[in-house]
């Protein structure tokens, strides 16, 4: 796909993308000459955004699984938060998921807040919960001096190659799903990356408010 003209979009080519049958995976899209040309501040990044969320940015998203935002004005979470907004998408509160995180502004939260020795393996936000996000969003703040990086990968692809080297476990997994047994804690345990206590997911310190929640949740 190639942004009309006038865009304030432009694809561009990173040496980190890979291809994945056939599409580069993330796409990634930059500040088109025209944005350049016209000072493309925030706010113009924000009106772009809402024009043209629907003909340029989701038709990739469909197409590519991710989209990489490089280069634009949002510089600190606030930003961020705004950039969110013009999307326009539906939120979903951080209600049931096992990651101990901080709000830092408006629906920005910390990704995880363990301790940078811990390896988080990939996985499906909230997975183990009947509501979780159909998109999630990414911004790095301050570039670390080295890590820090969030991987991804294409859940489907994933899929298949599961299928074609393990036919009878996914065929298992199909026909009989899969359950999670998780054991929280009160608080928060700051060295897992996956150790949110009882009292922030389910937002009460009431044990009983808690396994009420708790049925609806999982």
């Amino acid at each position: 796909m190639v942004a009309p003209a006038g865009s304030f979009f432009q694809e561009a080519a990173l040496p980190e993308q890979r291809l994945v049958e056939g599409v580069a995976f993330p796409a990634v899209l930059v500040p088109s000459d025209a944005a350049t040309a016209a000072g493309g501040g925030l706010d113009a990044f924000l009106d772009a955004v809402r024009s043209e969320r629907a003909s340029t940015v989701e038709p990739l998203l469909r197409g590519a699984g991710a989209v990489l935002l490089r280069g634009f004005p949002a510089r600190a979470a606030a930003d961020f938060d705004r950039a969110v907004d013009a999307f326009g998408y539906p939120e979903l509160p951080y209600v049931g998921g096992a990651a101990p995180r901080s709000n830092v502004v408006g629906r920005v939260f910390t990704a995880n807040e363990s301790p940078p020795d811990q390896k988080i393996p990939f996985h499906h936000e909230m997975a183990q919960v009947p509501t979780f996000p159909a998109k999630l969003f990414f911004f790095c703040e301050v570039e670390p001096k080295s890590g820090g990086e969030t991987p991804i990968v294409l859940s489907h692809y994933v899929y298949k190659r599961m299928k074609e080297k393990y036919p009878e476990f996914v065929e298992k997994l199909e026909k009989d799903g899969l359950i999670y047994t998780r054991v929280l804690g009160e608080g928060d345990d700051p060295s897992s990356p996956i150790g949110r206590g009882w009292h922030s997911t389910f937002l009460t310190r009431d044990r009983s408010i808690a396994e009420e929640r708790s049925g609806f949740l999982f």
